[in-house]
C-alpha cells in the first residue's frame, strides 16, 4: 500500500472510530439538553441494552429468521432503553433533582457502576457475538483503500442522527421544550411546560440513542459489560470540545478527535499506538484555554 492509500487508510478508520465516539457523545448532548447534566452511566446503559436487544433477537430468532430476529432485537432494544432511561430519571434522578450538580453527576457514576455489576450478573463476562446485517469484517477495495462495510453503515448511521437531533432541538415543540427545561426549570413549568415529562423524553431518548451505538460497537467487537468503559472518554472529550448543546459540534469533535488520533499514531514515532490517548486531552485543554463553552457551544450570558 502507497503512502498515499495508506493517509487515507487511516482516515476512513478514523472516521468509523469517531462514528462510535459521537453515537454516544449524541446521547450526552441530549441529557444535557433536557437537564444540564452530564450523564457518566451512558455508556453503561447503552450495552445494557443492546444485551436486551441481543436476548430478544436470540429468542425469536429460531421462529421468525435471522434477518427479522436481528431487527426485532434492534427495535427491542432501542424501546427498552428509552425506557429504562425515563425510569431512570423518574425513579432515581428526580429524587436529586435540587441537589448539587457534584451530587447529581456522582449518583450518575454509582448508575455506572451499578449498571455494570447488574450485566454481569445475568449475563456474565464474555464476550459475546452479537448477530447483524453485516459482519463486522466484510469490506471493498476502492483505489487501494481497504473500506469497511460496518465502517459506512456506521457513518450513515450517525450523520442521519446527528441532523434528526439537529433538527429536533431547533425546529420542534419537543426539542425547544427540552432546551427550555434545561435552561430554567421553573420559568418553564411557569410557561405551561410538563417539566417532568420533558426530563423523562430527554433521558429515554438519549439511552435509546446510546443502544443503537451499543448495537454497532457490538455488531464488530462482540457484546462485553465494559464495551463503552474506553469510548466513553472519548465521547466526554468530544462533548466539552464540540459544545454540551451542539449535536453538530459532538459529532465533528468526535471525528477530529479519532482522524487525528489515528494519524499520530502512524506518523509520529515518539507518541505511536501506546501514548495516542493522550490525542483527545490534548485538544480538551486547548480548547478550555481559548473558548471553554466548546467550539460550537453557546456562550453563557449571566445578567445580574
Amino acid at each position: 500500500m502507497n503512502q498515499l492509500a495508506t493517509f487515507i487508510q487511516l482516515i476512513i478508520d478514523g472516521l468509523a472510530q469517531g462514528s462510535l465516539y459521537a453515537a454516544l457523545a449524541l446521547a450526552i448532548v441530549l441529557v444535557n439538553q433536557a437537564t444540564g447534566l452530564v450523564n457518566f452511566a451512558q455508556g453503561g446503559m447503552a450495552v445494557l441494552g443492546a444485551y436486551i436487544g441481543l436476548t430478544a433477537s436470540n429468542l425469536v430468532t429460531p421462529v421468525v429468521g435471522l434477518f427479522a430476529g436481528i431487527t426485532i432485537g434492534i427495535i427491542v432494544a432501542v424501546a427498552a432503553s428509552f425506557g429504562i432511561g425515563a425510569l431512570i430519571e423518574r425513579f432515581v434522578m428526580r429524587r436529586f433533582m435540587g441537589a448539587e450538580v457534584d451530587t447529581q453527576v456522582v449518583v450518575t457514576i454509582g448508575l455506572f457502576t451499578f449498571i455494570g455489576g447488574f450485566i454481569g450478573i445475568v449475563w456474565g463476562f464474555n464476550y459475546i457475538p452479537y448477530p447483524f446485517y453485516i459482519s463486522g469484517n466484510e469490506s471493498f477495495t476502492v483505489l487501494g483503500v481497504s473500506i469497511s462495510v460496518w465502517s459506512i453503515t456506521t457513518f450513515v448511521t450517525i450523520m442521519a442522527l446527528m441532523i434528526v437531533l439537529q433538527l429536533l432541538f431547533r425546529g420542534t415543540k419537543l426539542g425547544l421544550g427540552l432546551r427550555a427545561v434545561s435552561d430554567n426549570s421553573d420559568s418553564a413549568a411557569l410557561s405551561g411546560i410538563r417539566v417532568g415529562r420533558m426530563l423523562m423524553i430527554g433521558w429515554g431518548l438519549a439511552a435509546a440513542l446510546g443502544t443503537v451505538a451499543g448495537v454497532l460497537l457490538a455488531a464488530k467487537a462482540q457484546l462485553y459489560p465494559d464495551n463503552f468503559d474506553g469510548i466513553l472518554v472519548y465521547a466526554l472529550a468530544a462533548v466539552i470540545i464540540g459544545g454540551l448543546d451542539s449535536p453538530i459540534g459532538a459529532v465533528l469533535a468526535a471525528w477530529v478527535i479519532a482522524i487525528v488520533e489515528s494519524l499520530v499514531g502512524v506518523y509520529v514515532p515518539f507518541i505511536g499506538h501506546d501514548l495516542k490517548v493522550i490525542v483527545p486531552f490534548v485538544f480538551l485543554f486547548a480548547v478550555l484555554i481559548i473558548k471553554p463553552q466548546g467550539l460550537f457551544g453557546r456562550r453563557q450570558v449571566v445578567r445580574v
